[in-house]
Order: C-alpha cells, then sequence, then structure tokens
C-alpha cells in the first residue's frame, strides 16, 4: 500500500510541474494503463478534468480508456489466445477453465457492472476478456457503459481507495451508479441481443 502512495506522489508531482503538457501525458498514460496495471488510472482522470474542464476531461477520459481496453484486449485475442486455448486443454487446468467458462457465460448487465466498479483493475478484464470467447460486441459495450460510471467516479470524487472506503457517501453512490450502469447494460441488451 505504500508503494502505491508512493507513486501516486511521484506521478502527482511530476504533474504539477509540467503544466500544460500535464494532460497531454495524462490521455497517453490513461491508454497505457489498460495494460499496465501499476499505473493510477484515478490521478490521470482527474488531471483531465482539472485541466479540460468536466465535459471534455469526461469525454476524452472515457473515450481514452475504451480505446486503451480495446487495444489490450485485442492483443490478447490476436497474439496469446491461440496458444492459450492450447494450454487450457491441459488436464490439470480444469479450474481454469471452469473459470472461462463462467467468463463466457456472463451476461452483459454483469459484465458491465463489474467494469463500472472503481476497485476492478481493467487489465485483468480486459486480459480474461481477450483470453475467452466472449463476443468483442459484448466486451465493447460493456466497457462503454461501465466506464462512463468509473470515469465519473474518479473524475468528481478523486479520492483514495481507504478515503472511499470510510466515506458513506461514497459508498452511496458506488452503489447507485452500479445500479445504472446494470439498467442501463440490461436494456441495450434487451434491445440489441449482444448475449
Amino acid at each position: 500500500m505504500e508503494l502505491l502512495k508512493d507513486i501516486d506522489k511521484i506521478i502527482t508531482t511530476i504533474f504539477e510541474n509540467l503544466g500544460a503538457l500535464a494532460p497531454i501525458l495524462a490521455c497517453l498514460l490513461i491508454l497505457v494503463e489498460s495494460m499496465l496495471p501499476v499505473l493510477p488510472l484515478a490521478v490521470f482522470i482527474t488531471i483531465n478534468f482539472h485541466y479540460m474542464g468536466i465535459l471534455l476531461g469526461f469525454l476524452i477520459s472515457h473515450v481514452l480508456t475504451c480505446i486503451g481496453c480495446y487495444l489490450s484486449f485485442k492483443l490478447c485475442r490476436t497474439k496469446l489466445k491461440k496458444y492459450f486455448d492450447k494450454q487450457l486443454d491441459k488436464k490439470e487446468h480444469h479450474k481454469l477453465k471452469v473459470f472461462m467458462k463462467r467468463l463466457n457465460e456472463l451476461k452483459l448487465e454483469q459484465l458491465a457492472v463489474i467494469i463500472a466498479i472503481p476497485f476492478t483493475p481493467a487489465f485483468i478484464v480486459n486480459i480474461a476478456a481477450g483470453l475467452s470467447n466472449m463476443n468483442t460486441k459484448k466486451f465493447m459495450t460493456s466497457i462503454v457503459i461501465g466506464k462512463v460510471f468509473l470515469v465519473y467516479f474518479w473524475g468528481f470524487v478523486g479520492t483514495s481507495i481507504l478515503d472511499s472506503f470510510k466515506n458513506p457517501y461514497i459508498i452511496i453512490r458506488i452503489v447507485i451508479m452500479l445500479g445504472l450502469a446494470f439498467l442501463i447494460s440490461k436494456i441495450i441488451n434487451k434491445k440489441y441481443r449482444l448475449e
């Protein structure tokens, strides 16, 4: 936990010294964050909101985090999936087979809610979905819906994990956002039949 706090302080100091270049670097790092879990997405989104304003900061952060997730997903799907499937055929990977089967069976609204949770590591979701047999449209729809609430949370709250758990207002806000992510994805899934 201390390491993460130190990384957060270093990155915040760097961005404060960059001035007008800070949002450009934040945008690039949002793309990379989907593949490198040590980067604090919350800091980059907060910087975009601060420098670009609420609307533009939100839109740019949302689009870039969705693109980053897609690139991570596509990289795993095209470069690693064949090798992973060969390894999965071995008998000793029974638990992993069960996990991948459950992942494939996730409904759109369930996946959107998982993605919308502010503390879900995006890179794990992207990699697991890329290695699974999940439909690309289903994955991207859940990313686009779930990331709306995630970006909103980090942009407006911009607080640490520990502070979030101590503040009941933030927990209520998270629950409401997860409920909205579930409802919106349910409606879209019903209309477009993405399962």
